[in-house]
């Protein structure tokens, strides 16, 4: 069953410093949705709060199971994969970074073989697989940044300005991916400052403004 996210009153204000100010959505199952505004906005403090990756000064973040409210744990975790601008990428063959999370989850060898090699192949990496990761442009990076957290499967994908300081040819790939996986049926929520992009890819636009969410 799908998660479903809502997110109810978010304040975060670290130091003193207040960046969100009761911001409230709804994300249904499936779809994207864009999240804009500039540099310094709190866009990729609240997709790190909804990804239970940072806590909120007050609040709730609370995801669902049909009507089961879930609790915030490893096996909820699981369940979805944050990518951020500069992807972490290992001192391996590419094919190694990207079936990394499915050898850790115990994954058996030839569904290793065969999920790696399909996103591979979706991320326009298949010719690459042998070739050390470290050695692929930043674009090739975050593409294999994207396969890497999309190889186990999330049912909720986290964006981070996917395609900053990406050349063109890239940023249509990644944006590819995207609309790919958005056919599938898979939530994402994806931060951009870019309001074509956002036209490009969304379901639903969002806009913070004064440190609140409000529709685009």
């Amino acid at each position: 069953m799908k998660l479903k996210l809502e997110i109810s009153h978010i304040m975060r204000s670290p130091h003193g410093n207040l960046v969100l100010e009761d911001c409230s959505y709804s994300f249904d199952r499936g779809g994207a949705y864009l999240l804009m505004g500039p540099n310094g906005s709190g866009k990729s403090t609240l997709l790190r709060i909804c990804a239970l990756l940072e806590k909120q000064d007050r609040g709730e973040v609370t995801y669902y199971a049909g009507e089961q409210r879930l609790q915030h744990d490893i096996s909820l975790k699981r369940r979805m994969t944050l990518v951020l601008p500069q992807v972490g990428i290992f001192n391996a063959t590419v094919f190694d970074n990207v079936s990394y999370g499915l050898k850790i989850r115990g994954a058996g060898r030839q569904e290793i073989e065969r999920k790696t090699l399909e996103l591979l192949e979706f991320a326009g990496l298949a010719a690459k697989k042998n070739q050390r990761a470290l050695s692929l442009s930043s674009g090739e990076k975050q593409r294999l940044g994207i396969a890497r957290a999309l190889v186990v499967a999330p049912e909720m994908l986290f964006l981070d300005e996917p395609t900053a300081s990406i050349d063109e040819a890239n940023t249509r790939l990644i944006e590819e991916m995207i609309l790919g996986k958005k056919k599938s049926g898979m939530t994402m929520i994806i931060t951009t400052h870019d309001r074509l992009q956002a036209e490009r890819l969304a379901d639903q636009m969002l806009l913070i403004r004064d440190k609140k969410l409000v529709e685009g």
